[in-house]
């Protein structure tokens, strides 16, 4: 029963008043605490049509209402901030990336109730993985997390993740990762690729926040990334969308991952660098050396990156044209080479974009780190998941 409605109330204003309710239940999903003013900017809804909705969703108990602030205002009553109510539930997410397992929570209200990450050698058992994500979120709250009657859980996973009907493909995990998950914390789990969700954390949380139409390109020791489209996750039709580091650039016959050729990430990984840049005469490790040359000024290093820079630049105008963002946010371990990697992207990017566009798409570098996928996985659950437009029942 949706906010005591009888279950045979379905006609037409019945169901128009719980579209009402789950657009402005989706606003403070999506937006967190926000004033009866901004609620009315949001929804478009007249001042008294949503004053009747909030009233039942804070009597219903979905919605509570903040204390005014405290600081003087000149006349009129103090702004109260609506928010989700923070004891309806919380969401976890959790990346499972190659190398490590992250974890977050937060409630309904997007207040943040922990953090934790810890790394793990790369052939570790699914199962084991698993249990040490199980670990992680006992860490958080002082191990007193409670998912309550809004428990949803959001998964990141390395790799393509078809639609949810049909569950993640090979080479992903395995198609009973879900399975899994439910069993071992009793909550649905929403699961797509952590590059992806990092995308949505950004758009959500980081670099471009409140941004409705951002590009995503994680530099890593794979290149991938996401769409944002209209304020939500573009996945594509088979959820293949984001797959950036498998357009192929003019120059580059390496072997790609992918079994193709020629694809940007055989030029513009981790890996592909370091090795354009050994092949150059440089000396270098690993990323940490390499960054400690274009920090010095090492012209080959510098002529390495900015090579590897124009194809990134290319590529970016490319899917500018075919789906105009606004924004493009750049992330992954390469990206910390800054203005190295970011001039001469910029550059090609503005050289190759169409010319009403370069003033009006901003590059930006992330700011979420590694704690994206896990971020994007929260974000996920309380952008978009149907779980929240049903709760909470009244009692009885």
């Amino acid at each position: 029963m949706l906010f005591g409605m009888h279950p045979h109330q379905d006609g037409p204003l019945a169901r128009l008043r719980r579209g009402h309710e789950d657009l402005v239940l989706e606003l403070l999903r999506k937006h967190g605490p926000l004033s009866r003013a901004e609620l009315g900017q949001h929804s478009g809804l007249s001042r008294t049509t949503l004053s009747d909705i909030v009233t039942e969703l804070i009597e219903s108990g979905a919605v509570v209402a903040t204390a005014p602030e405290t600081a003087p205002r000149r006349r009129g009553r103090p702004v109260e901030a609506l928010t989700l109510n923070p004891s309806a539930g919380q969401a976890i997410g959790i990346d499972f990336a190659r190398r490590a397992v992250h974890v977050s929570a937060v409630n309904v209200a997007h207040e943040v109730i922990g953090s934790a990450s810890e790394p793990h050698d790369p052939g570790l058992p699914w199962e084991e993985r698993i249990a040490l994500a199980e670990r992680l979120v006992g860490t958080l709250a002082d191990g007193a997390l409670r998912l309550g009657a809004l428990n949803a859980i959001g998964v990141g996973v390395v790799g393509p993740v078809s639609d949810p009907d049909s569950g993640p493909p090979d080479p992903c995990p395995s198609a009973d990762l879900p399975a899994l998950l439910r069993k071992r914390f009793e909550a649905p789990v929403l699961v797509d690729n952590n590059t992806r969700l990092a995308a949505l954390a950004e758009a959500t949380w980081g670099a471009a926040a409140g941004g409705q139409d951002v590009l995503y390109l994680r530099l890593s020791h794979g290149v991938g990334g996401g769409l944002v489209v209209g304020g939500s996750l573009h996945r594509g039709a088979y959820g293949l969308s984001g797959e950036f580091g498998h357009i192929a650039v003019e120059s580059g016959d390496g072997r790609c991952s992918c079994g193709a050729t020629g694809c940007l990430e055989t030029v513009a990984s981790v890996g592909a660098v370091l090795a354009a840049y050994r092949r150059a005469g440089g000396h270098a490790d690993g990323l940490a050396a390499l960054l400690g040359a274009l920090e010095a000024g090492d012209p080959v290093a510098l002529c390495t990156l900015e090579a590897a820079a124009v194809h990134i630049g290319t590529v970016l105008a490319a899917v500018c044209n075919a789906v105009g963002p606004g924004v493009i946010v750049l992330g992954g371990e390469l990206a910390a080479a800054g203005t190295p990697l970011f001039e001469p992207v910029e550059r090609a990017l503005r050289a190759h974009i169409m010319p009403i566009s370069r003033d009006r798409v901003d590059l930006r570098p992330a700011t979420l780190g590694e704690a994206g996928g896990a971020l994007g996985a929260i974000a996920l659950v309380l952008h978009e998941s149907p779980l929240l437009s049903h709760y909470p029942a009244r009692p009885g």
